[in-house]
């Protein structure tokens, strides 16, 4: 609880046995009020290594993605009655310990959206971000700056936090249940007018850590542009799309 407001972590899981532990061991005492696991049907022992360490999990029979994965997130965290909701990958690529911070800078600033972001900083290529990652996250990050009118550092980042009345109001699940989830969420949160914040935050690539392939990689870096054009697209009233009609 932090002023007064409940905070909720949510953190959507593939295969995280080997690194779930030592994520939720970073965690800080005394400012989260429940964990939320959800497991994606991984192949293997996630579920059980959440339920040992006393987390609340759910595990879907199929998988469905990594945008669907978010969607049970926040859908639990939102029926627990979470005020401020923050998403963090089990994967301890993101440090557990700005959770009271990114949590803050909600309950007691002006913000609605907090991004934790590798690029402000040095984060990334410190902490072993490949360099054609790094090269190709400065340039979609500065692209969609230009379509969509922003002056984020970093768009791709799994470690983010909202306060309820975003996500009672931008209907996520219109989105897709692919990894280009977390891009339309953030238009959508643009076109609802909220404000907001960025904090620098060290990341770890090492062996264990989640990453998606090169192929899918490029696939990711398309539907990303194509986010941001539908944004601009209609924001300029040319035509509308679904997921922004609200």
């Amino acid at each position: 609880m932090i002023n007064d407001q409940k905070v909720v972590v949510v953190m959507p899981a593939y295969n995280a046995e080997k690194t779930l532990e030592k994520t939720i061991s970073s965690i800080p005492k005394g400012y989260v009020d429940e964990l939320i696991l959800v497991d994606d049907a991984s192949t293997d022992e996630t579920t059980q290594v959440s339920k040992a360490l006393g987390i609340s999990t759910i595990t879907h029979p199929k998988n469905r993605g990594y945008g669907g994965n978010q969607k049970t997130c926040y859908d639990n965290a939102l029926q627990q009655g979470a005020d401020i909701v923050i998403m963090l990958h089990p994967d301890y690529q993101y440090e557990p310990t700005l959770i009271p911070t990114i949590a803050s800078m909600i309950a007691f600033g002006p913000y609605d959206v907090v991004l934790a972001s590798r690029i402000l900083g040095k984060g990334a290529l410190v902490g072993g971000m490949p360099l054609y990652k790094y090269i190709a996250n400065r340039f979609l990050t500065l692209t969609e700056n230009l379509l969509v009118s922003e002056k984020l550092t970093e768009y791709h980042t799994g470690y983010r936090a909202f306060h309820r009345r975003v996500l009672e109001k931008i209907p996520y699940h219109r989105n897709s249940d692919d990894f280009v989830f977390d891009n339309q969420m953030l238009v959508q949160v643009m076109q609802g007018g909220f404000e907001i914040g960025e904090i620098s935050c060290p990341t770890k690539y090492f062996t264990d850590a989640s990453s998606i392939n090169f192929r899918r990689s490029c696939q990711y870096g398309i539907g990303v542009l194509k986010t941001a054009c539908q944004y601009r697209l209609q924001k300029m009233g040319l035509t509308k799309f679904h997921y922004l009609d609200f």
